[in-house]
């Protein structure tokens, strides 16, 4: 509890502070090559955070702006699938850690429109500070596929038992499969 309501964040300004030094001259040069090959870099989306609290979440751009009657896979392109492949899009969001709308580890915030679709169970997983990274973003199925109702699972198990040492390791595990980029790319939605 102590950890929870103290020491997290603490360690997440600690961190991101950190990052924001060591990576900086790189989230510059991603900054110019976005807004040179794809358009403005900064890609703004309100999203719900702890106890449903709409806030701005921020992402490197990675797809083309959206003509009329494009597709998604029309508007990919080589640089945002590399982005997107080794985490590198996520990275404004330290500046969201750092302005406490989020977490270094957390629920990963989700759509805002599923908020009114939640069933009391799902909506729990918002009793946490969203992350940049979370427990359903590390366990991977075999078949590296997610699904929803696992994922919310995970969620939950993480609001009702986080600690310093549950951080610790689904941020090392998180640095794990971006190294040996495990990560899995497709979204998935709450079925309806």
């Amino acid at each position: 509890m102590i950890y929870q309501k103290y020491l997290k964040r603490f360690f997440d300004i600690l961190l991101s502070l950190m990052l924001l030094f060591f990576l900086f001259p790189i989230m510059v040069i991603i900054f110019f090559v976005v807004w040179i090959k794809i358009d403005f870099p900064i890609y703004i989306q309100q999203r719900p955070g702890l106890n449903n609290k709409i806030f701005n979440l921020y992402k490197f751009k990675t797809l083309y702006p959206a003509p009329d009657n494009v597709n998604i896979a029309q508007r990919q392109n080589t640089l945002g699938n590399f982005l997107r492949k080794t985490g590198l899009d996520e990275l404004p969001q330290l500046f969201n850690v750092l302005g406490n709308t989020m977490s270094l580890v957390g629920p990963r915030p989700l759509l805002k429109e599923y908020l009114d679709k939640y069933s009391k169970y799902e909506a729990q997983r918002h009793f946490a500070k969203p992350g940049i990274t979370g427990l359903a973003q590390v366990v991977i199925s075999k078949d590296g596929l997610k699904s929803w109702k696992k994922s919310i699972k995970l969620d939950i198990f993480y609001v009702y038992h986080v600690n310093f040492f549950l951080d610790l390791k689904i941020l090392w595990r998180t640095i794990k499969i971006i190294i040996l980029k495990k990560k899995n790319y497709q979204d998935f939605k709450k079925p309806f």
